[in-house]
């Protein structure tokens, strides 16, 4: 094993490695402190030691095109980077009506955005306002242009409908931090220019008293850099092939595939755990900071501390690994290889430092990004950080929202910190965030087939997880509603133990293409798991 070392305030390698690891779902709950989420049965872990002040500064300033409208969370110090973290970025841009025909429309609510205007480099766009229960009604429209080029992309539409990706309502995270309302994030690549335009629904014409339902206040539009994860090769030629072809067959362990299209200098990450040849520095000692090796302890039983990836197994080493009780027959199916947070370069300072946690894990919802189809998969963990720091530092929310993320090809990833087997509390489907686990397929599929490899991941991993918790994916199960647009809080709804989004929400996630495949998953699923 690499020796590894631990830096931070207070923080030691061994103190991290005494952190709680993966434990039984009927292990006793430990209290939380006044800032952590509700009380579970799985022990709360503290996340990390206090980060010092000097990490935790940011600092506001505007983009050298416009120092009258923005704000940008800057990379942190040079001491701080050096602990390997990523950097990124979040430009904040607020957003003013546009001189439009409709705005001098008698009773039209007026049109908002920004025009054509430059930008420090980012990847993905999001539109947020101040009111969290507010909801837009209107269409969202972006158009980029691609970094150091002068081509500008044609007007994309963002998903409007993001409001039933949250935690629940009156849960800690909801009602503890400043949560904004947000459309999903969109990835557009590397781009250094920005337009947008956001259209109120138009009243109906057939009532001559209606009106134009007005805007959210405060909309602000944000641009994400993912910035680059720690291992990247910032001089590497980017490639030539997309992987749109062979992401339908595409092996669970194959390695991402090369970018498409990413200027020099901005190389998108590939997991150390996924690429063909380890990097020269892999053999050198690591230092870790307090919060990266907390995200990892809880995993230690997986994989050793700091590991980018966690191992596949096979069913009987699987088995042989799952503490089950005498003469239990086991439905499980084999643990697939999983990239950890660390392997798709989360920043640990981003997040709250506790972790939540729901007594067990009942049901799987299924959903799909939204973020678009234009990223390769050797882009996906760029994609993964910008999400992450989209629903953190824009949306409010105190982690990634999502517990497993998939993408076009297969590969596996770890979502909300708290452990790949335990009954991580996420923020994923409002009203059925408790006791369950959303697992995000990157992409937008209403109109497109989600890969086959993808599908195939889903099985995968709903399998091994769903196995141990019991729960047979062919299966159904009842669930209590914390509050939704489809079913109003207490009501007790049964559902399948591999369900889609729009099973427990009125949207459109997982997109009606993603959603005819979940029958051929469960199918596959409960088959792995030997039933």
């Amino acid at each position: 094993m690499r020796a590894l070392l631990v830096t931070s305030v207070g923080v030691t390698c061994a103190a991290a490695l005494t952190l709680p690891l993966a434990t039984p779902a009927a292990s006793a709950p430990a209290p939380h402190s006044a800032s952590a989420l509700p009380p579970s049965t799985s022990p709360a872990s503290p996340g990390a030691g206090p980060p010092s002040a000097q990490a935790e500064a940011t600092t506001r300033e505007a983009p050298a095109s416009d120092a009258s409208d923005a704000s940008e969370t800057e990379p942190r110090n040079a001491e701080s980077a050096a602990a390997a973290e990523p950097a990124g970025s979040t430009q904040s841009l607020p957003l003013a009506p546009l001189a439009t025909p409709s705005n001098r429309v008698a009773g039209a609510a007026a049109v908002q955005g920004l025009p054509q205007r430059d930008a420090r480099p980012f990847s993905l766009v999001g539109v947020v306002w101040d009111d969290a229960e507010a909801e837009l009604h209107g269409t969202v429209q972006v158009r980029t242009r691609a970094t150091g080029t002068t081509r500008w992309s044609d007007w994309q539409d963002v998903e409007t409908h993001n409001a039933e990706h949250a935690a629940d309502l009156g849960s800690a995270e909801r009602e503890g931090r400043t949560v904004r309302g947000a459309t999903a994030p969109l990835w557009v690549g590397d781009s250094d220019g920005v337009e947008v335009r956001v259209r109120p629904e138009a009243p109906d014409p057939q009532d001559r008293a209606a009106t134009s339902v007005p805007l959210p206040e405060g909309m602000r539009l944000e641009l994400v850099d993912p910035g680059e994860a720690p291992g990247e090769n910032p001089g590497e030629a980017p490639g030539e092939n997309s992987g749109e072809g062979s992401a339908e067959s595409a092996d669970l362990d194959s390695a991402p595939e090369p970018a498409r299209g990413a200027p020099a200098g901005r190389a998108a990450a590939v997991p150390a755990g996924l690429a063909d040849t380890p990097p020269a520095a892999a053999a050198l000692p690591e230092v870790l900071t307090a919060e990266i090796a907390a995200a990892s302890a809880v995993n230690a039983e997986l994989a050793e501390l700091g590991a980018t990836v966690i191992p596949a197994l096979t069913q009987a080493e699987t088995l042989e690994s799952v503490n089950l009780a005498p003469g239990a027959k086991p439905y499980i199916g084999p643990r697939p290889k999983i990239v950890t947070r660390k392997g798709w370069g989360a920043d640990e300072k981003l997040r709250e430092k506790n972790f939540g946690y729901s007594k067990t894990v009942k049901a799987a919802f299924v959903h799909h990004s939204a973020t678009g189809n234009n990223y390769t998969c050797k882009q996906a963990p760029s994609v993964l950080r910008s999400i992450y720091r989209y629903h953190v530092k824009s949306s409010g929310w105190r982690d990634f929202g999502y517990n497993f993320a998939v993408d076009k090809c297969g590969n596996i990833y770890e979502g909300r910190a708290g452990g790949v087997t335990k009954a991580v509390l996420g923020a994923h489907t409002l009203g059925f965030n408790t006791n369950t686990m959303g697992i995000a397929v990157l992409g937008s599929y209403t109109s497109t087939n989600p890969p086959a490899a993808a599908v195939t991941a889903v099985s995968k991993l709903t399998a091994w997880k769903l196995g141990l918790f019991g729960r047979n994916p062919k299966g159904k199960i009842t669930l209590v509603s914390g509050g939704s647009n489809k079913y109003k809080a207490g009501v007790k709804v049964k559902m399948n133990v591999i369900s889609g989004h729009r099973d427990g929400f009125a949207t459109e996630c997982p997109g009606a293409r993603l959603y005819k495949k979940l029958g051929k998953a469960r199918t596959s699923s409960a088959k792995l798991q030997g039933r």
